[in-house]
């Protein structure tokens, strides 16, 4: 599987329960020193989260982004869709010491966070934790290969 030349960019996939955070956050990933891909809807008509996650996961997976962003109502169902891709590792960021290990431990390149869960400012706060945390490597590295 041949990855694409990889920069700083984050893909940020959203459905319509997403789109409010999402406008909150692509300034956070721009001052952070990230070209944002933007895969989501901008509309609050109806859209089915899996199609979103899936986008964001292969867009990663393949290498046109460093990292993802999955948004939904809970994070829930488009950091499930975001998984079933080989090579997408979403962590669903509800704090920023559960960002921190996905990174630290998973190597985590994409972050999913609910809309409808979590405050923006709290939102912003994981993200930045998710991008400033480097993978640990050693005894986690193996432990990751083997997600694919």
């Amino acid at each position: 599987m041949g990855k694409e030349s990889m920069g700083r960019v984050i893909a940020i996939a959203n459905d319509h329960a997403g789109v409010t955070l999402k406008q909150a956050l692509i300034p956070v990933a721009r001052a952070a020193g990230y070209e944002v891909l933007n895969l989501g809807t901008d509309s609050n008509d109806s859209v089915d989260y899996p199609d979103y996650g899936r986008q964001v996961g292969e867009t990663v997976a393949r290498g046109a982004a460093q990292y993802g962003i999955a948004i939904c109502g809970s994070g829930v169902g488009i950091s499930m869709a975001a998984n079933r891709v080989a090579g997408a590792r979403c962590v669903l960021g509800y704090s920023t010491e559960v960002a921190a290990l996905g990174r630290k431990h998973n190597d985590a390149n994409i972050l999913a966070l609910g809309q409808r869960l979590i405050s923006e400012a709290d939102a912003i706060e994981i993200l930045n934790t998710f991008l400033t945390t480097e993978f640990e490597g050693g005894r986690h590295e193996a432990r990751v290969e083997k997600l694919g």
